[in-house]
């Protein structure tokens, strides 16, 4: 770790190269101007009393005026270095104040240590600041975003309902039914995330076999795959993790559901092994894979890589939000890739028991 010096330290040094360029421009400036006068204008010197003439005090009161400018001069470069990025941090506050996110403090050419870290550090936290309202002004729009087409249906019903223009019958109850589970879902994921994100997701962690847990999700999920044109297939080991069993099966279910929706019918593979101290679940489906970059997306809040079919099947864009959530709130990792075979493979590592 660099060791920053204090600024009060930085400033006393400073002073005190000032003070000793004065004190040296007076010492050797006498020297100096007492040997020219010896040399060449003799006359000038009262040898013969041992108080000082009204030569010396000229001179001294010279050299004083000289070692004044020189301290000046020194003073003032000082004085900026510690000043210029100063200033620039009450401005860029006094921005930042009203309203203004974008604004930056310069530390200067020449700024002393400690100012130039302070600089850097308003700046840092600046740029936080600006990233979280740019946040929050992204998550306001895609919750709304989300949240309208559902609501507008309802509403839609409802109004028709109410006009006499539907019938009350088994279909539009299910029709309704359906959206609200969809809103049910969205605001239940974006409790998981937001949770996650403020490090207050709580998890119930215990012993878990990994394999028979994935075996549980399996039984659930393959009928419906199947119906899609998928095949499921398991190649697991037998680990023990600990873990929260209820939010592992709520990843897999998400990296399944995620495959059926973007992937085209084929073989889906579930296959874990052990990697050091990590137990690693792996889900690979068939194609056509994630798009150029996705990966350093892919687990952001709200991203699609097919928006259409996300639409179609009723994605919220939050799946692989609440995978890397749940994922590290076990101390572990997801991330993605494109396979060998032109597919995509999300991969979970988990902290294995010891």
């Amino acid at each position: 770790m660099i060791r920053r010096s204090a600024l009060s330290r930085q400033i006393l040094m400073s002073m005190a190269v000032v003070t000793m360029i004065a004190v040296l421009v007076v010492f050797f400036g006498l020297y100096i101007v007492y040997a020219i006068l010896i040399s060449l204008f003799p006359n000038l010197l009262d040898e013969d009393s041992w108080l000082p003439s009204g030569t010396d005090f000229l001179i001294l009161a010279a050299l004083a005026f000289l070692a004044l400018l020189v301290a000046g001069f020194v003073s003032l470069k000082l004085a900026a270095r510690i000043l210029v990025p100063i200033n620039s941090l009450a401005e860029s506050a006094r921005r930042i104040a009203d309203g203004d996110l974008t604004a930056r403090a310069t530390p200067g050419d020449h700024s002393l240590g400690e100012t130039a870290h302070l600089v850097a550090d308003f700046n840092v936290m600046a740029q936080k600041l600006q990233d979280m309202a740019d946040n929050v002004a992204f998550w306001n729009a895609a919750i709304a975003h989300e949240l309208r087409t559902p609501l507008t249906i309802l509403k839609g019903r409802l109004q028709g309902v109410a006009d006499g223009l539907f019938t009350v019958d088994e279909k539009l109850i299910d029709g309704l039914m359906v959206q609200t589970e969809g809103l049910t879902r969205l605001v239940n994921d974006l409790r998981v995330v937001t949770l996650a994100d403020a490090g207050r997701l709580d998890l119930q962690i215990e012993p878990v076999d990994l394999a028979a847990e994935i075996r549980k999700v399996a039984d659930i999920v393959e009928p419906s795959l199947r119906q899609a044109g998928f095949s499921l297939e398991l190649a697991l080991v037998d680990m023990t993790v600990p873990a929260d069993a209820v939010r592992l099966r709520q990843v897999l279910l998400a990296l399944l559901n995620n495959a059926q929706r973007y992937a085209r019918p084929g073989r889906i593979e579930v296959f874990t092994l052990a990697s050091g101290n990590k137990a690693v679940i792996r889900v690979e489906d068939s194609g056509p894979g994630l798009p150029p970059n996705f990966d350093k997306r892919a687990f952001e809040p709200f991203t699609r890589a097919d928006d259409s079919r996300s639409r179609l099947y009723g994605g919220s864009g939050l799946g692989l939000s609440i995978v890397r959530a749940i994922a590290e709130a076990h101390g572990g990792q997801a991330s993605c890739c494109n396979s060998s075979r032109g597919g995509a493979v999300f991969e979970i590592s988990l902290p294995r028991a010891t």
